[in-house]
């Protein structure tokens, strides 16, 4: 009787220790994520205010239109740049969560 609780004792450490590392790689890589989106935001704002600033003093309307297309372009790239990088820290995210599972679910996988 006394072994089979030590097994079970064994077994709840285990999981506790699975579960705190996967909490830990969530809470890593979900504040990665929203530091870049909140990096982003930040810049692609003051862009976009300075080139309104810009397109308030302008005097033609060949300069304006100029602004606007500089401004557009640049903000494609930078949100297409932008998507690749959230992007890659989401695949991130999904193996360093899967990391702490690997032991686990290979234990308790019945073999073929």
């Amino acid at each position: 009787m006394l072994k089979n609780y030590e097994e079970v004792q064994k077994v709840g450490q285990q999981n506790a220790e699975t579960t705190t590392k996967l909490f830990g790689a969530i809470s890593n890589g979900v504040q990665a994520i929203a530091t870049e989106v909140g990096d982003y935001s930040k810049k692609s704002f003051e862009e976009g205010t300075k080139v309104f600033e810009q397109l308030l003093g302008t005097k033609s309307v060949e300069k304006a239109i100029e602004l606007q297309q500089g401004y557009f372009k640049s903000a494609y790239e930078s949100f297409v740049a932008q998507a690749t990088k959230i992007g890659g820290l989401y695949a991130d995210l999904a193996k360093e969560t899967y990391k702490p599972l690997e032991g686990f679910v290979a234990k308790n996988t019945p073999a073929k």
